[in-house]
């Protein structure tokens, strides 16, 4: 899944954030890690357990969506703003197996002011997409 050249560097999550896809905090979250590729692009590797499934052995579709909408928002966090999804689309283009390697990618598409567009997929260990996605998400302050 991970290439011998890839060189990607860990983003770092604050200790007290409770975000149900990366925070450390969130007890029931998913704990993903994020990396920054050399493209600008970021990357999650791992496993998401069968607590979060639909059918047995394979995700539920709103974790899938959740999965890709944060792989877009840390897109556009590596890129120094903060902001929140505004709309979304997804493509479920194969079923997702709980409990497998798994790898997002993301990357922002376009910015204009406040507004940013990106797109995020999923790949199974072998690198076949399961899903994809697309978004605009708008800058908010932070608090």
């Amino acid at each position: 899944m991970e290439s011998a050249a890839e060189h990607l560097t860990p983003m770092s999550h604050a200790a007290q954030n409770r975000c149900f896809g990366c925070g450390p905090a969130n007890p029931v979250g998913l704990h993903l890690d994020f990396f920054l590729a050399e493209d600008g692009s970021v990357v999650s590797l791992g496993e998401i357990r069968d607590t979060y499934e639909g059918p047995t052995g394979y995700l539920h579709g709103g974790i899938i969506a959740t999965l890709l909408d944060e792989t877009m928002s840390k897109a556009v966090r590596a890129r120094g703003f903060t902001a929140m999804t505004r709309h979304m689309e997804v493509d479920f283009l194969r079923p997702v197996p709980s409990g497998k390697a798994l790898r997002m990618e993301g990357h922002v598409t376009h910015n204009e002011a406040r507004k940013h567009w990106a797109e995020a997929k999923i790949l199974d260990a072998e690198g076949t997409m399961l899903a994809r996605s697309k978004g605009l998400f708008v800058e908010v302050q932070p608090k």
